[in-house]
């Protein structure tokens, strides 16, 4: 088995820090006939367990194992968002490999994800123009103080846990009795992933 083979991530996944899995992405896979291919199973060098791997690099046609080879690259999102089907242009690459030449393509399927990730943003309920002002100041002021004094960062650091804790509370309790997909859809949260943060700011179990 080649050392990239080998060495390969099983897949390669994006993710912002504000909807973490909610939006989560990464470089779908499209055969000719517009299917999705299998996940490509390498065997280990003892041969006593191997991985599964659905990264867009691994489908190049290649016989060990034997793999299919892509037809077009695709951004995709856990929300079920798809990209711009991105044809794979092999008429200018000779005889480079697959994982090298397709870079590119791979490239502006995250630039895609990128831009949804966006849209989803400008579809989140608005804050007041005032406290992102502030919050953004709070947090380069306490970057800014972790240069100097590491540990009195990480003290404002846990006083801001403790207000988001305090303040939420009533919030949370509140759009609990809303409904779910409004709430979800304001936080650019899936629903599960709103009613589990619901629940940690509220002080109840994710499914009481």
């Amino acid at each position: 088995m080649a050392v990239w083979e080998v060495l390969v991530d099983r897949d390669e996944v994006w993710t912002s820090e504000e909807y973490g899995k909610s939006h989560q992405g990464r470089v779908g896979t499209l055969l000719e006939d517009g299917s999705s291919p299998k996940a490509v199973y390498f065997d280990s060098n003892s041969g006593a367990s191997g991985w599964e791997v659905t990264h867009w690099s691994v489908y190049d046609g290649g016989s060990y194992p034997r793999r299919p080879e892509a037809h077009a690259l695709q951004g995709e999102c856990s929300c079920g968002w798809r990209g711009e089907i991105r044809i794979v242009d092999r008429t200018t690459v000779g005889d480079l490999p697959f994982r090298e030449y397709g870079w590119e393509t791979a490239g502006e399927c995250q630039g895609d994800w990128d831009r949804h990730i966006t849209a989803i943003a400008d579809t989140t309920v608005p804050l007041p123009a005032a406290l992102e002002t502030l919050l953004r100041d709070v947090a380069e002021a306490i970057e800014r103080l972790g240069e100097d004094a590491p540990t009195a960062a990480l003290k404002a650091a846990r006083s801001l846990e403790l207000i988001a804790a305090r303040t939420a509370y009533e919030p949370a309790h509140e759009a609990r009795g809303q409904d779910p997909e409004t709430v979800a859809a304001a936080l650019g949260l899936s629903v599960d992933d709103s009613r589990a943060l619901l629940a940690r700011y509220g002080g109840w179990s994710h499914y009481g």
